[in-house]
């Protein structure tokens, strides 16, 4: 963490100069019994490789809406910093016909909602270890095929303006700087002590408290995040395992 932070892009480069090797996000879902585990090296690398098919691939400029669809996932957190890298509104659970971009799950009912974009629209199949479609869903690109062929450097053609709206969730915006504001300053409500601060966090990506304990106030405090997907499936003894197995300091569920 750098004081002189002010998007989360920042942030993330910081984290990166600091400490490349160590864990940033460690996901698991429930419902699969996948787990996988990224340091900030490895998440900053699909953070760029993300940012260069926004940029290069679909032609997106500061200011366009990227509407996400998505659960809380790993994939999920690696769109919205990539969203931050190049300049662009992650709009959380935002309406696709709004959006220049559409970035959508597998679920039937959200690739058909996605649908209603005039703009390009990827899928994420959110799969094991960011596995392909079987046969991807038509009219979509499928981000598993179109991402590992992007540079694994990023730099944006325009420098990202921290007072430029950055994120919709729950229907409210933030800029960039507001971001790393308001996740600096909720940061000790949330028991984040600074680096080595480990949150387990079960709660969704659709609003900003589960946002910022999932994501934003680790990555601004020098921490990392156990991200679990469909945990309500985890009995209380192998929760109790879990938060001993991952060394989490934080709970949120």
């Amino acid at each position: 963490m750098n004081a002189t932070d002010r998007t989360p892009a920042d942030l993330l480069g910081s984290a990166l100069a600091a400490d490349p090797g160590r864990p940033l996000v460690t996901f698991y879902d429930d419902a699969t019994g996948e787990r996988v585990e990224l340091s900030v090296a490895t998440f900053a690398n699909w953070v760029a490789k993300t940012a260069n098919l926004l940029q290069d691939e679909l032609s997106v400029e500061p200011g366009d809406r990227v509407a996400l669809l998505l659960p809380a996932h790993w994939q999920t957190a690696v769109w919205l910093l990539a969203c931050a890298s190049v300049g662009v509104v992650a709009d959380v659970a935002g309406d696709p016909a709004a959006a220049d971009v559409v970035v959508s799950g597998p679920e039937p009912e959200s690739l058909e909602a996605a649908r209603a974009c005039g703009g390009p629209r990827i899928a994420l199949a959110l799969r094991p270890l960011g596995g392909r479609f079987p046969q991807p869903p038509e009219g979509f690109a499928d981000y598993a095929v179109e991402v590992p062929g992007q540079g694994d450097r990023f730099v944006p053609y325009a420098p990202v303006d921290p007072e430029e709206p950055a994120l919709i969730v729950a229907g409210r915006e933030f800029t960039g700087a507001e971001v790393v504001e308001r996740a600096r300053a909720q940061a000790p409500e949330l028991g984040l002590t600074g680096p080595g601060s480990r949150v387990l966090s079960g709660l969704p990506y659709d609003t900003w408290e589960g946002l910022n304990t999932g994501l934003y106030g680790p990555l601004a405090t020098g921490g990392s995040v156990v991200l679990c997907r469909n945990l309500d499936r985890l009995g209380e003894d192998a929760l109790d395992k879990r938060v001993e197995s991952e060394r989490a300091t934080v709970i949120a569920r």
